[in-house]
């Protein structure tokens, strides 16, 4: 009797447990992939679509395709619950999916919940699908205004830096009529990253005339300002939510073992502490003896890993560890096709990286595309 995999989410390491078994089919196994979205963002590029450098289709794997060259059954709808003991998922259209085999890769959700108004007043990149329709919407909006729309981005790590970069970049291209405010809750930019990368893209935010209001801890959103610790507020039309990640609420209801922040609990497997027949990866997985920061970076590392182990267990065989790298390289773009790296203390930028990161970039995608079949079927598997 075949086993019945599921995958919930089809986040960066999802993707590559797809494209394995497309090339290696498990003739024993029963694989549903259950998403919300038909395409799922390459988050490495998403900027770079902000900024008007890629197309919607160059940033985005077509998971439909996907799962139809590697023989997977794709459902349409979002998981709400899980009965463990039962083995079988609850998804938000009433529909129940079983399985054998549980693997859980959806990312994380925007951590707004703590801040009043966020939710409602707030765009969090996450989901990236509404995140991109509101976005369409300003640009609009930017091109009607007889004033400047008044546009602020909350949270000044990798991912605020490059969004409002790529924001003000895409405004000037069309333009568009916008006063950016970069908010942060720190003494600096980018705090995870060498001094060196931290001072030069200071200058081009000060360069690019992009307010900067750090120490501003957010402490509400409403409809047209922010305010901040202390009494502050920053007018606004339109804010932007970039502050990090928290975790889904529904791994934790389900009964899953999760750590402080309410991540599921994996071991160096990528397999629940609490229930060995689930895995998970990505940002909504913590590895417990291994704890990495959550970025895409890590989750693509993931994803070969994670097929290996999803195979053993489809087969009854043995795990294997898995030990993530220490450090990874960072590529952060400017906007412009400028963009600086970081890897452990070191720091370097200039064009000649944009193209660089390019190159990566166009190169991962390539792996998920289907035209006409398998778009790898002649290669060898990786």
């Amino acid at each position: 009797m075949s086993k019945r995999l599921l995958l919930i989410g089809g986040g960066h390491s999802h993707v590559e447990v797809i494209r394995r078994f497309a090339h290696e089919p498990e003739p024993d196994a029963a694989i549903t992939l259950v998403s919300p979205d038909r395409l799922t963002a390459y988050s490495g590029m998403l900027p770079g679509h902000v900024a008007g450098h890629y197309s919607r289709e160059e940033c985005h794997i077509d998971l439909e395709h996907l799962c139809r060259a590697a023989g997977i059954t794709r459902v349409e709808s979002t998981v709400t619950g899980l009965d463990l003991e039962c083995g079988f998922a609850r998804c938000g259209n009433e529909h129940t999916l079983p399985f054998d085999i549980l693997s859980i890769d959806t990312g994380s959700v925007a951590a707004t919940a703590a801040v009043a108004g966020a939710d409602r007043h707030g765009i969090a990149v996450r989901p990236v699908a509404h995140f991109l329709q509101q976005w369409d919407r300003i640009l609009a909006s930017a091109a009607r205004a007889r004033s400047a729309l008044r546009i602020a981005v909350v949270g000044a790590g990798a991912a605020g830096v490059e969004l409002v970069l790529a924001m003000q970049h895409r405004m000037l291209g069309l333009d568009g009529n916008a006063r950016f405010t970069l908010v942060g809750d720190g003494p600096g930019i980018l705090p995870s990253h060498p001094r060196r990368l931290q001072c030069r893209f200071m200058d081009i935010l000060n360069a690019r005339g992009i307010e900067l209001r750090l120490d501003g801890t957010v402490q509400g959103v409403d409809a047209d300002s922010l305010l901040l610790r202390g009494g502050a507020r920053i007018a606004t039309d339109e804010v932007f939510w970039v502050t990090g990640a928290a975790a889904p609420p529904w791994p934790a209801a389900s009964g899953l073992g999760v750590d402080a922040r309410g991540f599921i609990a994996v071991n160096a497997k990528l397999q629940s502490m609490s229930h060995p027949r689930v895995f998970a990866a990505g940002d909504v997985a913590s590895m417990v003896d291994a704890p990495r920061p959550k970025s895409g970076v890590y989750a693509v590392r993931q994803g070969p890993p994670l097929a290996r182990n999803l195979r053993r267990a489809l087969r009854g065989e043995s795990l294997l560890d898995y030990r993530p790298q220490r450090r990874a390289l960072a590529l952060i773009s400017a906007g412009d096709r400028y963009a600086m790296a970081s890897y452990g203390a070191l720091a370097w930028g200039g064009g000649w990286v944009w193209q660089w990161k390019d190159r990566i970039d166009r190169g991962f995608m390539q792996r998920y595309r289907v035209e006409g079949g398998w778009s790898g079927q002649q290669g060898r598997r990786r």
